[in-house]
């Protein structure tokens, strides 16, 4: 369940540079920058996509604003960073088990 991210990816014409232009915005007007070796410790949608590209290829950085998210490889093995952004909000894939309406209220209160 979820809804999957659609998005358009380009090319740049510097090598090893990918652009996704996604259907919606992750940082509003705010950029985000994520280097290899930076520690990504928040759970915001920006946060938890970098950390997800970085362990999908060799990326060298991601830099993310509104709805651009831009990806500098390290090689020319991009992984499958489609997958990667197309799943961002998919959380109940096969093998897990949706919570109950009583474990959902649960959490609320």
């Amino acid at each position: 369940m979820g809804q999957p991210v659609t998005f358009l990816s380009t090319s740049s014409p510097k090598p090893g540079l990918i652009r996704f232009e996604l259907n919606r915005s992750l940082t509003g007007m705010g950029h985000e920058r994520y280097a290899a070796d930076d520690e990504i410790l928040g759970d915001r949608p920006p946060d938890v996509l970098a950390r997800r590209i970085f362990e999908a290829g060799s990326v060298a950085s991601v830099h993310i604003y509104g709805s651009m998210v831009t990806v500098s490889l390290a090689t020319n093995e991009p992984g499958d960073l489609e997958t990667v952004m197309r799943e961002l909000y998919t959380y109940y894939v096969p093998g897990v088990e949706i919570p109950s309406d009583e474990e959902l209220i649960a959490m609320v209160e």
